[in-house]
């Protein structure tokens, strides 16, 4: 039988969303190897867009990134089979991101479509209750097209006292709340602005707890940020996603965890790019190409970096060098419908 951890689910875009998934699928990774063997679709629903699991419990959550925003909760097996223990409407619009408080009792998700942020309490077995708030953002950005309402990107919750972050791409901002045990956000004072058109869309913490990293996906870049003693963001600096000539897209973003290198996914020139973190800003080692044009989101797990192409319909293998960070890819991709996810 197969330990918990050797267990990765992959989401998906579904007919509801112009993709070819069915719902959530498992595979089987070895650890060793870093191999994938898909155990098939083992969860039905509606674009599962983004995934995230419990920190002590074995429960996993799903967006439902529909025009009536949606999030699933299952109880996982063993063998990463799933058992429905319910939903819940957001409250908004386009769910596209969600994530579970470091102590567990609370769901944070972002609706796209809304631009704005709901909060779901957790009871002791990790089941989410009637939502406790939404927030909405308000404003708009230069992009007529991207930018003409707010559009919250990703909510990434803080430890020790950080505020929760949420990431706007439709107002060029990052948002700061506090979250109280009751499930109510208060802001914690005023928003970050990055540059017109930057379009954030997702945020990685530095292990250090002193610097982040915001990807850019409308303008291409990649803004580095020291945190301030009172949970501020001081902006560095902007440093390019990729050197590759075309129309690039950064997506997902991720510092690896000793903190010595930083991972930009770049949709559009189908990249990964790695860069070195130190004193100063990031600075770009190596760009990798992933066999694809449109890698959406990648996982970093062990040596092993997984870069999930929701075009190409495939999740493909890198080994990640230990001393220069750079990944190489291994064996053959492992064949998914529209993936948009991939959760260790």
């Amino acid at each position: 039988m197969a330990v918990q951890g050797e267990i990765v689910h992959i989401g998906g875009y579904t007919a509801q969303s112009g993709g070819r998934a069915i719902g959530i699928v498992a595979a089987r990774r070895d650890p060793r190897s870093g191999e994938l063997t898909s155990l098939g679709t083992v969860a039905v629903t509606a674009s599962p867009s983004f995934l995230a699991r419990h920190p002590r419990l074995p429960m996993l959550y799903a967006v439902n990134e529909l025009p009536t925003g949606e999030i699933s909760a299952w109880r996982v097996g063993a063998d990463g089979e799933l058992d429905a223990a319910g939903t819940q409407p957001t409250g908004g619009a386009e769910p596209c991101h969600l994530a579970v408080t470091p102590g567990g009792g609370h769901l944070v998700v972002a609706n796209y479509g809304s631009g704005s942020v709901t909060v779901f309490p957790l009871d002791a077995d990790g089941v989410p209750g009637a939502r406790t708030d939404v927030v909405a953002h308000q404003g708009h950005g230069p992009n007529p097209e991207r930018q003409e309402q707010a559009h919250a990107h990703m909510v990434s919750p803080g430890a020790d006292g950080e505020p929760l972050l949420a990431v706007d791409l439709g107002t060029d901002s990052i948002y700061r709340y506090d979250l109280d045990m009751t499930g109510g956000l208060t802001s914690r004072g005023a928003r970050v602005r990055t540059a017109q058109g930057v379009g954030p869309r997702h945020v990685a913490r530095h292990p250090d707890g002193r610097h982040c990293y915001v990807a850019g996906e409308l303008d291409g870049s990649v803004l580095a940020y020291e945190v301030t003693g009172d949970g501020g963001l001081q902006e560095l600096g902007r440093v390019e996603a990729s050197d590759r000539a075309g129309h690039v897209q950064p997506s997902e973003i991720a510092v690896g965890a000793d903190g010595r290198f930083l991972y930009v996914a770049n949709r559009g020139v189908g990249t990964i790019a790695v860069f070195a973190l130190g004193a100063g800003l990031p600075k770009q080692v190596a760009e990798v190409e992933t066999g694809g044009e449109w890698p959406r989101h990648f996982a970093l797990v062990g040596e092993h970096l997984y870069v999930v192409d929701e075009r190409a319909d495939m999740v493909r293998t890198f080994l990640v060098d230990r001393e220069s960070g750079v990944p190489t890819p291994l064996g053959e991709p492992l064949v998914v419908a529209s993936p948009t996810c991939l959760l260790p």
